[in-house]
């Protein structure tokens, strides 16, 4: 596949505005660019492998500056069953009927718009093994197929640290180590091919791009009016997948 002007600047805007979603809330990458990636790719199993290979870059850097306020116990048990259910899923990536995917993935985008816009804070998701486990599962499983295992570690993570910066520690580096795993076994699968190695150089000057300015919004930027404009383009996505 050979890359035009127009898609390497999709690219490259795709990974800045994803970046900078993810740099911002803490989760978001995968759901915003993975909206765009199956219609630049050749295969969605390719344009999966690429979505984690540029959040997983992006979650390294924030992971290492927020490295004081990792809890590893915090993590670990979810990120264990994460690698168990991801790896399940990704054995069935290239077989299952992707329009299939797609509708299951706006059904999941709607599902989790509609909670988090109206009723995140009325239901309180109590920090505990099982807890950590179930999220971990569902995670796993919307990783492996769909390339976006943010929500449910969000739904938890959230709930579960006493401040934003514990947030961002702890799910950056579910991240990073989710993806790293996850990247090892669509590799396995085929799924990382030179072109999803040429889309990633160019796709890189993106991140770093909203990264950088997702770094200096961090502080300023009140929380709840980004978030409601995610969780608005969360439904929208849902709808547009399904259709």
């Amino acid at each position: 596949m050979e890359f035009t002007l127009t898609t390497t600047l999709i690219l490259i805007g795709a990974a800045a505005i994803a970046s900078f979603i993810q740099r911002v809330s803490g989760f978001g990458f995968g759901i915003f660019i993975m909206t765009l990636l199956p219609y630049i790719l050749p295969s969605y199993g390719e344009s999966t492998a690429l979505s984690g290979l540029l959040a997983m870059s992006q979650s390294a850097v924030v992971a290492w500056n927020a490295r004081n306020n990792i809890v590893w116990k915090r993590v670990l048990p979810m990120l264990g069953i994460f690698c168990v259910f991801a790896f399940i899923a990704i054995q069935y990536v290239a077989i299952i009927n992707r329009k299939g995917l797609m509708i299951g993935l706006g059904i999941i985008l709607i599902a989790l718009s509609i909670y988090f816009l109206f009723f995140s804070e009325k239901i309180k998701i109590k920090p505990s093994l099982p807890m950590q486990l179930g999220m971990g599962t569902i995670s796993g499983l919307m990783g492996g197929f769909f390339g976006m295992q943010g929500p449910p570690a969000v739904l938890y993570f959230i709930e579960s640290e006493p401040d934003k910066n514990h947030y961002i520690a702890q799910t950056q580096v579910y991240f990073l180590l989710g993806n790293l795993f996850m990247s090892f076994s669509r590799f396995g699968k085929g799924f990382v091919t030179a072109t999803v190695g040429h889309a990633w150089v160019f796709a890189i000057l993106g991140v770093c791009m909203g990264t950088y300015i997702g770094s200096k919004v961090f502080e300023r930027l009140p929380a709840p009016a980004l978030r409601k404009i995610i969780y608005i383009y969360m439904a929208i996505s849902g709808v547009v997948a399904i259709v």
